[in-house]
This record gives C-alpha cells, structure tokens and sequence, in this order.
C-alpha cells in the first residue's frame, strides 16, 4: 500500500480526444509544461475499465435515533419505542420504523450495523470528527484525514476532468464540513459545493478570458511556480502546482457540467425530491457515474434535544431520506453501479432510548446503527443486536475504528496499509487494533 508521498497526484487520465480538444483550445503554449506533461502521460490509461469501489456518504449531522429509525423496539415501553411502529421489509424477519416504506423495499440491497458503540466520544464536533477518521481529535499529536480524503489518497479520479472528493449539503446549525485532508495534504482536500439545489453546476468553472489569453496566463504562472521552486523548494508550492493542475483540467475537460441538477429531466430531480438533500443525491449519482471515488452529502439537524427538532426529524428528514435514498439505490442499480458503490447511511452517534417529556432524546454511544448499501457487500442482513430496550450491544459490538476498516475494506483500501506525515513519520490509517466486520464484506 502505498505511503502519501508515494500516492499519485489527483490526477484524472485524459483521453488522446481530450488532449486534442487541450490543444485547439489554445493550449498548445502550454504543451511542453510539466502540468500537461503529466496530465497527457495518463492517457493510455483512459480506457481501462473500472477496477475499483466508489463510496457516496449520507451524513446524517447530529446524530439519528436508532429506534426511531433502523432499530425499532415495538415491544418496549411507550417512552422508549418512540412515535412510529415498525414495518416489514423485502428481507424476511428485518423490520424497521414505519418512517421509512420506500426504503424498506430496498433493506435486501442493506446491512444494518445494530451494535454501534462508540464510548470515546459524545460531544457532536469530536464524535464528527472520530466518525469520520477513526481517530479521536488530537490524537498522537496528528491532524488525521477524513475517509474522503483517504479514498482520494488511494483511489485517483476513473475519468478525466473530475475531482476526487466533493461534498455537499446542509449541516447542523451551520457546522463546518469534516472534510480535512489532515497530514495528506492540500491535494486530497474535498471540493465543496454547498448549495446543490439552487446552483447551477459549479461556481466559476468557466475562464474569465478567452482561451489563448488563458493559456498564456497560465504559462507565465507555471513559470513562476517553477522559478520559485528551484530557489525554495518548499511541499507548499508543489501543493499549489497540484491545486492549479487539477482545477485547469476540470475547466479544459467541460466535465463541470456534471454538477448541474438542473440539467436532469424534471421528473428525475422530482423522484429524489427538489429539497436540498434529494438534489445532493441526485448529485452523488451523476458525480460517482462520471468518475468521482467519494461523494459526502450532509442532512442536518438530527439533533433531537428538544421536540421542535424531534418535528422536524419526523416530518421534513426522514420523509427526505425515504424519498431520496431508495430513488438513489434505484438508479445506481440501473446503471449498474451499485455493486461498484458503497452508499453509507450515518450519523455520528445515536439518541438515548428512553424519550422525554416531549419525545425529545439526547446524545447516546453505547448503542446505535448505521446502514450499509451496496458495495458488492452481503447484504439483506442486520449484524449485531441491542437489548429489549435498545440500552446496550448485546452481540457483536463495533468501535469507530472497526466501522473504518470495515468501510475501507469493503472499498478495496487495506486498513492495515500505513501513510507518511509530515517528518516522514508513518502513520497507520486505522487503529491495528481495530478489525475489520467480516459479517458484511463480500
């Protein structure tokens, strides 16, 4: 496995078509610099199919009632079991809450992680953060990279002109995304797009000159860039080198207009719903059949502290969730994507069983779930289980870290493969101790 000053820049081969259409657009300036140099060296590599898993994250910010969601406990006190019943599903004998019928046709395509339990964290921003890299804020003195920006490290773009990693959505009382490449680097950083319902592709993918003035431009910088780094080589201006590189490619390419929706046929935006999540997976998918390895779509506020919130989650989040997700598993399936696509449904911790006055739960780690959706994995199962009340794991516990390598392992990437920080330190990326759950590899 290799370490990160080993891995490939995020660089998407360009077909000899796609070169071509470099060069007439005024490139031809620019055809013996290093950036082209290397774009036009992964040419012969464009046509080879596609060996490898993507992964779209459904982040679900503040964290979702496992009862009230992929757990439910019918037979439990009323203050416990919550507002919903339960309901069947296509896979015999695993029921989950009533809140989700379109979902449930689609549960033999899922796993249900019922043994969540993540004790090191149960504040929002630290357990964002552990979720989202397997290690707890701070430590062993590393800014640890996000999954996104490991599956980016490890898996470069399977087209051309298309980034890595991109995220979007809405998350809880304007949190900032967990979307850091840590000690990766600048170059595996996820290119964020906010608002996906109400742009139009992506901001400013157009250039502001004609394109043999562009050209120029961008010669005279490469240039620049060079001169700077024969007098001070620093990793800062290689970084810089790589930024530019790979936002020139997605401008050449025309691949931007992968990010406009609105170019989908109107009962398609309407099937995943037009609200800001059903546009996000909609995104997922065209991003992830055009090529991109991680797509993360935020869905705030699961934050159910008090019972407006607990309303919101009940009438506006979960009807989005069981809008847009089967609709997105549909899709993938037609495409014939879905084996080849890891689809996640999670938070960063679940809710305390028991309600309040109000219906409201608060912040709970000892036991929750997480979703599992194709990726090639063994589907149509639940794999742990919780007690009577949904209080503690009763079978087959999942740390954090376990839940990383299980994610990296169902995605090809060996979680016992190490990196290199800063100082060329090696860094593993998931905790040796932390397995694998074999249950659901495929």
């Amino acid at each position: 496995m290799p370490s990160a000053s080993h891995v490939s820049p995020a660089l998407s081969p360009l077909t000899r078509r796609e070169a071509l259409r470099l060069a007439a657009a005024g490139v031809g300036s620019w055809s013996c610099s290093q950036w082209l140099g290397t774009l036009a060296a992964h040419a012969a590599a464009a046509a080879a199919p596609r060996s490898y898993k993507s992964c779209i994250l459904l982040w679900m910010d503040g964290g979702p009632s496992h009862i009230d969601t992929f757990d439910p406990k019918p037979d439990a006190p009323a203050d416990y079991r919550g507002p919903f019943g339960v309901i069947d599903t296509s896979v015999p004998g695993l029921r989950i809450s009533e809140a989700f019928p379109q979902l449930s046709k689609h549960m033999h395509r899922g796993a249900v992680l019922r043994g969540m339990s993540t004790t090191e964290e149960a504040e929002h921003f630290r357990a964002r953060y552990f979720m989202h890299v397997g290690f707890r804020l701070s430590q062993g003195g590393l800014t640890y990279p996000s999954l996104g920006a490991l599956v980016s490290a490890y898996r470069p773009p399977m087209a051309a002109g298309v980034p890595n990693f991109v995220v979007t959505g809405k998350t809880m009382l304007n949190f900032p995304y967990v979307a850091g490449s840590g000690y990766l680097g600048p170059r595996h950083q996820a290119l964020i797009l906010p608002d996906v319902a109400r742009s139009k592709g992506l901001p400013n993918a157009e250039p502001a000159t004609d394109a043999a003035d562009f050209a120029d431009r961008l010669t005279v910088l490469e240039q620049l860039s060079r001169e700077f780094q024969r007098t001070g080589p620093v990793p800062a201006a290689a970084t810089q080198q790589t930024v530019y590189r790979n936002a020139v490619e997605l401008i050449r390419s025309g691949k931007s207009k992968v990010f406009d929706v609105a170019a989908e046929p109107l009962a398609v935006r309407e099937r995943y719903g037009t609200h800001q999540f059903g546009q996000g997976c909609l995104l997922a998918r065209r991003l992830v059949e055009a090529g991109v390895p991680f797509v993360e779509i935020y869905q705030g506020d699961w934050d159910t502290h008090e019972k407006r919130r607990t309303d919101l989650v009940k009438d506006t989040l979960m009807p989005q969730v069981d809008q847009a997700l089967p609709a997105l598993l549909e899709d993938l399936q037609q495409r014939g994507l879905l084996h080849e696509t890891l689809v996640i449904w999670m938070g960063e911790f679940g809710r305390t069983p028991k309600c309040g006055a109000d219906g409201s739960r608060n912040h709970y780690v000892k036991a929750w779930s997480t979703v599992l959706f194709g990726g090639g994995i063994r589907a149509g199962q639940a794999v742990g289980r919780t007690d009577a009340k949904g209080a503690t794991v009763e079978e087959r516990p999942v740390s954090g870290p376990q839940f990383m390598a299980t994610v990296l392992g169902v995605l090809g990437i060996d979680p016992k493969g190490k990196q290199t920080s800063p100082g060329d330190r090696p860094v593993h990326i998931v905790d040796q101790q932390a397995e694998p759950v074999q249950e659901v590899l495929g």
